[in-house]
């Protein structure tokens, strides 16, 4: 589970932030002010946290240059009113990882956050050999018992989403966010039709539906 911290003392804005980032596979937890960030981040760990600069007691700013003086290296994205070029260097030198401006839309913030993410998750092996199957993602090349499988982009990610989780059940909600990038204009079909097609061309490959919420790579099948 993907913990996300956010600092935002506009409730409706970190309503609406909260529900784009929240799902199956993360959780955010959000503070209003300085001291209830502070208190909030004590011992807890969290992947990734959302600062607003400008709050009631304080500065999301000042708050992200005492974490990283502390040793936190966190991946951090601030966000601000404030547009001027020297307000987004004075954020990166103090240790943020992006800067966004205010207004700003909620899937840009989304691509975002699942950037800072996947930039911070463990190194994936780039070429697996699994069930009869191999993989090569950084080549791009497919192939069962040593025949060569030809994938379409879409494809290729469902299928890694799968392999690299595999044994886990991924919520269909999850795999339309990453497979098609936030999955807020696709038709919730596409999923069954892309796993249909996978299925049919890798012929064999434990992939199962787990009825009612999505889609695992079944493991010693």
């Amino acid at each position: 589970m993907e913990q996300i911290f956010l600092l935002e003392d506009d409730a409706a804005l970190g309503r609406g932030i909260a529900m784009a980032l929240s799902g199956p596979d993360r959780a955010v937890t959000q503070a209003d002010t300085v001291a209830r960030a502070k208190e909030a981040l004590a011992g807890a760990g969290f992947d990734l946290l959302i600062l607003d600069v400008n709050l009631p007691d304080g500065s999301g700013l000042e708050l992200l240059r005492a974490l990283r003086q502390s040793g936190d290296r966190t991946p951090a994205i601030l966000l601000t009113a404030n547009d001027l070029e020297w307000d987004e260097v004075a954020g990166l030198e103090a240790g943020a990882d992006d800067y966004i401006t205010k207004p700003f839309s909620l899937a840009v913030l989304r691509a975002r956050v699942n950037a800072q993410l996947r930039r911070a998750a463990p190194a994936q092996p780039e070429r697996l050999e699994l069930d009869g199957f191999t993989f090569d993602f950084a080549r791009l090349e497919f192939a069962k018992e040593g025949a060569p499988i030809d994938l379409s982009k879409t494809e290729q990610r469902l299928l890694r989403l799968l392999v690299e989780n595999r044994g886990r059940t991924l919520p269909r909600e999850l795999l339309l966010e990453r497979v098609w990038d936030g999955g807020e204009f696709v038709d919730e079909n596409a999923l069954s039709v892309t796993v249909r097609r996978l299925r049919a061309k890798l012929g064999g490959a434990p992939i199962k539906t787990v009825y009612g919420v999505g889609y695992t790579w079944e493991v010693g099948k």
